[in-house]
């Protein structure tokens, strides 16, 4: 495969679905916000019910914070294998400078890795906090209901 080609797979697949998958983890994370606010928890008889309703989304989020840095490691390794493609390749007189850009490319789909899933985590568990103050409020709501 030239090095061309694996370059684009790293700059474009791997940087470009780590992308995509933080432009859906901000896209849930809004969608189950406003759903958050908006809900009535009145409508609900069963806790089952809720539940389901209140963790829409939430194991999508909790997946790309968990895979995220995978798929910066695969650009990693995609990146150092074009590296030793290019040493292999200049084997008369390396050029420094070249290696370092293309360990430079590794570096940056790690560190993409990385971006997508911090972000990821804290807002999985900041909605997971979300949902059980939720889930207790409903339960409150549901002791009041029964003793009157």
């Amino acid at each position: 495969m030239p090095v061309e080609e694996i370059k684009n797979i790293v700059d474009y697949g791997i940087i470009g679905l780590l992308v995509f998958l933080s432009f859906l983890t901000f896209w849930f994370a809004i969608e189950r916000l406003l759903y958050y606010r908006t809900i009535d928890l009145n409508n609900y008889d069963h806790q089952k019910e809720l539940e389901l309703d209140l963790f829409k989304h939430l194991p999508t989020i909790a997946s790309i914070g968990s895979t995220a840095p995978y798929i910066g490691l695969l650009g990693t390794v995609l990146a150092i294998i074009l590296t030793f493609y290019v040493i292999g390749e200049q084997q008369d007189s390396i050029n420094p400078a070249e290696i370092m850009k293309h360990l430079a490319l590794a570096l940056k789909a790690t560190a993409a890795g990385l971006v997508v899933a911090i972000p990821a985590t804290v807002i999985y568990n900041a909605l997971l906090n979300k949902v059980d103050r939720l889930i207790a409020r409903w339960e409150v709501l549901r002791e009041k209901t029964e003793r009157s």
